[in-house]
């Protein structure tokens, strides 16, 4: 899945920089306002980017890496029906 999110990173930020370089290299000759509005467009999608490629997916088992602590962790384990080997 890491993949996958890398993947639509690149298109997003491949396409913001398409915007900028295509708004100011061709579309402004013909129309400033909608050059701007391109900006615009473009100016968005980067923080929309970074959500997308941050955003953890169900296969993702961030909850249960040990905290550091193995007398928590021991405890955490015991609520889940887990037994740790020792």
């Amino acid at each position: 899945m890491y993949a996958h999110r890398r993947h639509a990173y690149f298109v997003m930020m491949g396409t913001c920089i398409g915007l900028f370089v295509l708004a100011w290299g061709v579309v402004r000759l013909w129309s400033v306002p909608a050059a701007v509005a391109m900006c615009l467009v473009a100016m968005v999608i980067p923080p929309l980017a970074a959500v997308v490629a941050n955003r953890r997916g169900p296969e993702d088992r961030w909850w249960d890496d040990p905290s550091g602590d193995p007398k928590s962790d021991e405890w955490w384990d015991e609520l889940d029906g887990k037994k740790r080997p020792r």
